[in-house]
């Protein structure tokens, strides 16, 4: 309890960006009341423990907090020191969860190391590992015509191996965050728009070479063909959406998440928050969570140096990804990926690395108001 104390008296010294940290806080204490309400039930049917998600998100929601504050009280040029060893974990964690008997495999997909009494999946890590090696790579002194090649072969080593468990709505995440770390740094446009015809390219073969993925797509082109089967998830989500109504059912009166509504706690739980707090709360949701984005933007915009520039925006830019296509997909603007909602969704790797990022984003804070005095 000492060593927490002396954590956050360092912290307040040094005089972090607080509305960032606040926001933070917000979102991930917001979260743990949604799973509180989410979860009751499909705790009950598959735990036999009604607070089963809750107990566990709450644990991570302390160590996400203790982690930021932790971060926070480094100073950022180490995050540069350790972005190559990071970047060689995440790309080790990626091959080993794909070996059968060590990956673990759920609806399809082997995402997850088993750790005893919790499971970590390796693309959350990934997703924040590639930010500090591309911010660490792009400020190295070295050829740009070079870099920007070299940097395109590893993302796309990266996303291939992301594609096999399999994963695209990370795939895209990565490759959207690498590609917009590639534009910060002044990599030429139709260098840029060729790789993105290309990535696109290469998309659309994965997408219709995969009987899963083409059924995905055509659910999203005509999500009224199949209520019952392949529409079901879909349909159930804009049940919730439409049920909510302006000011929605009120906190713990929604239904959809009485079994109805598929990946309650995680991938749909924007659904849960549309149909109790209505169109009115989930409004409000999205421009805190828009807020969070751009106060990331806006720190890396002051930001002391490239590298602490590049890393913020990176970060700011991989959780607002995140969150496009999850709400995205739950407004029928882009079909189901199987994103979780940042700071919202049940997950501990995912609340775990979001509010680790955060931290790194304060470190830079910190010397940006420095910097600002100084002057």
């Amino acid at each position: 309890m000492k060593k927490i104390n002396n954590l956050l008296s360092r912290f307040k010294k040094k005089k972090p960006d607080w509305i960032l940290f606040l926001l933070t806080l917000l979102l991930g204490v917001f979260g743990l009341i949604l799973i509180a309400d989410a979860s009751v039930i499909v705790a009950q049917i598959n735990f036999n423990d009604q607070f089963y998600y809750l107990k566990r998100q709450s644990l991570w929601l302390i160590l996400g907090f203790l982690s930021l504050i932790t971060v926070s009280s480094i100073k950022y040029q180490q995050f540069k020191k350790a972005a190559l060893p990071l970047f060689i974990i995440s790309f080790i964690l990626l091959i080993v969860v794909l070996i059968p008997g060590l990956g673990v495999k759920k609806l399809g997909a082997r995402r997850w190391l088993d750790f005893g009494p919790f499971s970590f999946q390796p693309t959350e890590l990934t997703k924040l590992a590639l930010v500090l090696f591309g911010a660490s790579f792009f400020t190295q002194k070295q050829e740009k015509k070079r870099s920007f090649w070299i940097f395109l072969v590893i993302l796309s080593t990266i996303s291939g191996l992301i594609m096999l468990e399999p994963d695209l709505g990370t795939t895209i995440v990565i490759a959207a965050t690498g590609f917009s770390l590639c534009f910060l740094i002044g990599v030429s446009s139709w260098k840029l728009l060729l790789s993105l015809v290309i990535a696109l390219a290469i998309g659309g073969v994965l997408i219709f070479s995969s009987p899963y993925r083409q059924e995905r797509l055509l659910t999203f082109l005509k999500p009224n063909q199949d209520p019952q089967g392949a529409s079901y998830h879909t349909q159930q989500i804009l049940l919730g959406l439409g049920s909510g109504g302006i000011f929605g059912q009120g906190i713990g009166q929604g239904r959809q998440k009485y079994a109805y509504l598929p990946e309650v706690v995680t991938d749909s739980i924007f659904t849960v928050i549309a149909e109790e707090l209505g169109f009115v709360g989930a409004t409000i949701f999205i421009i805190i969570l828009a807020l969070l984005i751009f106060r990331c933007l806006k720190i890396a915009n002051q930001a002391p140096d490239q590298f602490s520039q590049l890393m913020c925006a990176g970060i700011g830019l991989f959780i607002g990804f995140q969150s496009l296509i999850n709400l995205g997909a739950m407004v029928g603007i882009f079909p189901l990926t199987g994103i979780p909602l940042p700071f919202i969704s049940y997950g501990g790797s995912s609340l775990l690395i979001n509010f680790t990022a955060i931290g790194m984003v304060l470190s830079v804070s910190k010397s940006r108001k420095r910097r600002k005095k100084n002057k």
